[in-house]
């Protein structure tokens, strides 16, 4: 064997060895890599819709005054020890723990624990148009105002360093639940004074601070997050020491990481590669029955879709049956409502639009387009838990309409783009989809398709009616459960006569794990939790 032959020999052999060292090393510290679908589109939850954003940062840095329990819709204490109720519904008032630590970075080293400046801070700055805080990063708070809270609450009040009271200007039923939604991470006040001191204020929505169990190291755009483990956390510590989302937008190349041991977890796989993922033994495929819908918006700001017999027209040309096959792979059910049967007050009286292009041609000839008209079709560039491909999806809708005369030009945009543009109202028809934030269904139906959406930016169909306005209105305010039912019930029915989407469908939702990975624990929200997790060397 020639030098140069052994040298070679000698060097790969101790590159291999290298990566052989990296990769123990990496398993024996704790280091979990989670293929992430997406960049997030900031790290402030406040400022988010997208799951992705809400899995990035919500999640591993920062704490709610309530949280949801793992894996499930019940509320428990976080950053609240505990909290009283006065009988009228109007006063809130939390008590808080007093042993929470910020975490701190190159720029900012935290003088105190969380108080009650730092609740205020985080909801006035939302509410308040003339914080100084309001207008930063683009000051577009969709959950906030589109669930009404500028109106809903009268004041915050700081009583000491460790109580504040929130006083409502009326009753709302879901409201201890929304606190423990992503939008209402709280911040840190001292944090927000430092950069505005340094006039980066933007940097508390880029670079976060929380008090979560993960701390934020690094962000590489488009490739990389890099979280590691708090050792000053109030709660449970989280059992890995890093965690890393390795940004990989394209599912079948999320799958071969995971094939590969290049990441241990992944979301949102080709439905048609599930059942290839669980006959292999180094891989273990959790599900469940998503709390979701995925639906295309009409936007009734563009004609012919301010007309009614349009938007039955297009509804009845759609063959859902063949979109959940083909798209779905099976692994969802038609939706003719837009909560799914698994929530409480779901309408199942409502009867669907039938599949029937021959009406839908009548439908539109009544409306005076006889010979049909040109529309954009928007589909998402993303796999969703509601949409694992918006682009085939789009396609068929595209030749179902063609049945009918309408010609569909489909559109997308890179993720952020796309949803900065809808919220604009830039789009004609717009695929989109929803996954609960929090077991209510005011949560859905507020959100995205009252008037306060429409302002927002979340509610892409531009549909404010008032008759199903007052209907979200009273329901928000009734004590009574069993009134609360039947008001979203009647809601659904309005919804349903005034067609502002065309609702697809309802879907599982799969998360495949490498067998390594223990204690993951899905939620029915959707979020993805690895505070819990531990990696089996």
């Amino acid at each position: 064997m020639s030098n140069l032959r052994k040298y070679k020999r000698k060097f790969l052999l101790s590159a291999g060895l290298i990566t052989m060292l990296a990769s123990a090393q990496l398993h024996a510290a704790g280091t979990l890599v989670y293929c992430a679908e997406a960049s997030p589109e900031i790290f402030n939850p406040q400022l988010a819709t997208s799951g992705i954003s809400m899995d990035a940062s919500a999640v591993p840095v920062y704490n709610r005054l309530v949280e949801f329990k793992l894996g499930t819709t019940e509320i428990e204490p976080s950053l609240a020890k505990s909290w009283d109720i006065s009988q009228d519904g109007l006063t809130y008032t939390f008590h808080l723990r007093d042993d929470v630590k910020w975490h701190s970075n190159k720029e900012f080293k935290p003088t105190r624990n969380l108080n009650a400046d730092d609740v205020i801070f985080t909801f006035m700055r939302q509410k308040d148009k003339n914080h100084p805080y309001n207008k930063v990063s683009g000051g577009q708070y969709e959950y906030f105002e589109s669930m009404g809270f500028p109106d809903l609450i009268k004041e915050i009040k700081k009583i000491d360093d460790h109580t504040v009271v929130f006083e409502l200007n009326h009753p709302e039923a879901p409201f201890l639940a929304d606190l423990a939604m992503s939008f209402a991470s709280i911040l840190s006040a001292e944090y927000a004074d430092t950069m505005l001191k340094k006039n980066t204020p933007e940097k508390l929505d880029l670079v976060p601070v929380g008090t979560g169990p993960f701390t934020f190291v690094q962000y590489q755009k488009d490739s990389r997050i890099l979280y590691k483990a708090n050792p000053d956390y109030f709660g449970p510590k989280a059992k890995l020491d890093r965690l890393v989302f390795s940004i990989t937008p394209d599912a079948a190349i999320r799958y071969a990481k995971l094939q590969k041991g290049e990441c241990h977890a992944m979301p949102y796989p080709n439905v048609a590669d599930v059942e290839r993922m669980k006959s292999d033994k180094n891989i273990v495929v959790k599900e469940m029955a998503g709390v979701n819908i995925g639906y295309l918006a009409y936007n009734m700001d563009k004609p012919p879709l301010d007309k009614l017999q349009v938007r039955q027209a297009l509804n009845m040309a759609v063959n859902k049956d063949a979109i959940i096959k083909a798209v779905f792979q099976g692994a969802a059910e038609p939706a003719k409502n837009f909560i799914p049967p698994s929530m409480w007050s779901y309408n199942d009286e409502v009867k669907d639009y039938p599949y029937d292009p021959a009406q839908a041609k009548e439908l539109l000839k009544s409306a005076g387009l006889e010979n049909g008209f040109t529309i954009n079709l928007w589909a998402m560039p993303v796999q969703r838990p509601y949409n694992p491909n918006a682009r085939r999806m789009a396609e068929m809708i595209q030749a179902d309409w063609a049945k009918i005369g309408v010609t569909a030009k489909i559109v997308s945009y890179e993720w952020g783009e796309y949803l900065s543009r809808i919220r604009d109202g830039e789009h004609d028809a717009v695929l989109m989809g929803w996954t609960g934030d929090n077991g209510d269904p005011d949560n859905f139906y507020s959100v995205l398709m009252s008037c306060d959406a429409v302002k927002a930016g979340s509610n892409y169909s531009r549909w404010c009616y008032k008759p199903f306005d007052d209907l979200l209105q009273q329901a928000r305010i009734e004590s009574n459960h069993e009134k609360r039912v039947e008001l979203y019930k009647q809601a659904q029915v309005e919804m349903h006569n005034q067609a502002p989407a065309l609702m697809i469908a309802h879907s599982m939702v799969y998360m495949p794990l490498r067998k390594e990975v223990k204690g993951y624990i899905m939620a029915p929200l959707s979020l993805h939790d690895f505070n819990q997790v531990t990696l089996e060397k």
